[in-house]
């Protein structure tokens, strides 16, 4: 786009993040604007996977994180052998999609960003009905390979927009956003088949 800078359109399938069945496909827009701003992203995806199943993963989830007396609290997810304890898996999830955040508002066309590694997770206990957490992850940059360090705080319930507070290394000030404006699944996380999107 003369003047204002460069716009793909995209086409491609998702899966589910633990049991890697397909979870629909998408098409999307994006906008690389000249300058440091994030992408404007348009998508519409159709999803293969029954939207009541994915309600009751999440209930089934948070649940299971409510039930807590003692808050969670754990380091290096996966370990060092790219291993996940199955009951760590949840609070994967939730670092995974709170730092998507993140990577959608670094990303730019020639910098891409996963996450590597949940470095430490911390539960808070409430007294509402929401669940709420501290990481530090580790971005990978790509294709710098550099891994960049971030401080999430996430705050999530069933059927509602997830917060995420956030400071990267590289940066000097917190930024507090939500996720979107639609609501966001912890249990039925959708990652592209492409490792680079």
């Amino acid at each position: 786009v003369p003047g204002v800078g460069h716009k793909y359109y995209l086409q491609f399938t998702t899966e589910d993040y633990r049991s890697r069945d397909s979870a629909g496909s998408c098409l999307a827009t994006v906008l690389f604007e000249q300058g440091n701003s994030p992408p404007a992203v348009t998508i519409s995806c159709v999803d293969t996977k029954d939207e009541k199943q994915i309600q009751e993963e999440d209930n089934k989830f948070y649940q299971k994180i409510k039930q807590q007396t003692k808050p969670i609290m754990a380091n290096d997810i996966p370990d060092s052998y790219g291993n996940i304890e199955p009951a760590l898996e949840p609070v994967w999830a939730l670092a995974v999609v709170g730092s998507s955040k993140i990577m959608w508002e670094k990303s730019t066309e020639n910098l891409s960003y996963s996450m590597a590694q949940v470095k430490s997770a911390k539960q808070w206990i409430r007294q509402d009905d929401f669940v709420e957490f501290d990481y530090t992850v580790l971005l990978h940059e790509i294709p710098t390979q550099e891994m960049i360090s971030c401080h999430l705080r996430v705050i999530w319930l069933p059927g509602h927009p997830m917060k995420v507070k956030h400071f990267c290394a590289s940066e000097n000030q917190w930024f507090e956003e939500t996720s979107g404006m639609e609501s966001g699944s912890a249990a039925g996380i959708l990652q592209e088949k492409e490792q680079n999107f």
